[in-house]
């Protein structure tokens, strides 16, 4: 479920950008990490994603237990479409709470979990 948006380029001229909620969870400190839902941008190939001022690259099936390493710090990630039964974690249940982008969290709730009477949760 991505969508077109366009942006104002460097030198004035408009951009089109496909952007897409995705389910965004930190893997450097081991199998469950920080995570949260949020509005990623893809590069004209798709093999690079960007969120809130980070850069990821693919790692093109090479990864463990990520599959985006973070173009600045090579921390991994594991970057996913979120699941309508809000289970994206890639290796099951966790404690941590996985936090919503306010920007993202009405369509998040009432597209993609088909629970419209949620919106106003900031977790999942």
């Amino acid at each position: 479920m991505g969508r077109l948006e366009t942006l104002k380029g460097k030198n004035g001229g408009v951009m089109i950008k496909r952007t897409r909620i995705m389910y965004i969870e930190s893997k450097a400190e081991g199998l469950n990490g920080p995570a949260r839902i949020g509005r990623i941008t893809f590069n004209k190939t798709g093999r690079t994603l960007f969120y809130k001022g980070q850069s990821f690259q693919s790692m093109k099936g090479r990864g463990f237990k990520a599959n985006y390493r973070e173009t600045a710090t090579g921390d991994e990630y594991w970057i996913s479409g979120p699941r309508r039964d809000g289970l994206d974690r890639l290796y099951g249940k966790s404690a941590l709470v996985v936090e919503i982008d306010d920007d993202v969290r009405e369509e998040y709730w009432a597209t993609i979990r088909k629970k419209p009477e949620l919106v106003m949760r900031r977790t999942n």
